[in-house]
């Protein structure tokens, strides 16, 4: 079985690895068959407990995660498996009016959601997505960008601002890198969906409403806000003044 280091990584003979878990076994085996027709490798559980278990014996590069589950939430499954692989991206399927629950689920440190009912294709697109988002990039590797009193490191993943570490998850730091490779631009969030997320689903600029706001919980409570929103036009970062 191949091994993955430092984040999920994809050659022509190692394809990617999900892991579905949904209280609903058909549910299971169609996004199963689904992923397996990409040509990824999948695998499926009803219950917490085991997805704890299997994410710790063949380490996938993501987990399609129900948030209701039999035994324990998702929540938890997601905690417990972050412990151990704080790298694995994770995908939460949530009741159409469970806002708390998609609130809840990025809090925790979760990448992404969809919503049920959903289509096969919008999964996937929005695995491929999260899955290359975290593929190594090319040989060139961007200095540290700096920000003001922001910095950010994309090769040893760190960031501070007035020199205190800020700790981000994966999805924060790629949306907060997008940001500062372009200080004092207004950016759409159709354009921070395609950069930071790699769809252009309609409907799904909440995803980008919520990470704004949970990334400026880390990056400017207490401090002079550097991440505007620009009403109808998007949102754009630059340095304070004065």
């Amino acid at each position: 079985m191949p091994e993955r280091k430092n984040g999920p990584m994809q050659h022509a003979d190692t394809p990617w690895r999900v892991l579905v878990v949904d209280d609903e076994p058909d549910l299971v085996e169609v996004i199963c068959g689904a992923l397996r027709y990409e040509g990824w490798q999948a695998r499926g559980v009803t219950g917490g407990l085991d997805a704890v278990t299997t994410a710790a014996a063949w380490h996938p590069h993501a987990i399609v995660l129900d948030v209701m589950l039999p035994d324990f939430d998702g929540l938890e499954v997601l905690r417990r498996v972050h412990r151990t692989d704080p790298e694995v991206r994770v995908l939460f399927l949530t009741a159409r009016d469970a806002v708390e629950d998609r609130i809840a689920g990025i809090s925790a440190g979760g990448d992404d959601y969809v919503t049920k009912p959903f289509s096969l294709e919008e999964v996937v697109v929005r695995l491929r997505g999260l899955l290359r988002r975290t593929a190594p990039a090319g040989p060139a590797t961007p200095d540290t960008l700096t920000v003001g009193d922001l910095h950010l490191d994309p090769t040893a993943r760190e960031t501070s601002r007035s020199g205190e570490n800020i700790d981000l998850s994966p999805t924060e730091f790629a949306l907060l890198r997008y940001l500062m490779e372009h200080p004092r631009q207004v950016l759409s969030k159709a354009q921070i969906l395609d950069a930071v997320w790699s769809y252009d689903f309609g409907g799904q600029a909440h995803v980008v409403e919520l990470y704004i706001s949970y990334l400026r919980r880390k990056i400017d409570a207490g401090r002079t806000p550097m991440i505007h929103t620009v009403r109808g036009a998007g949102y754009v970062l630059k340095a304070p003044t004065g």
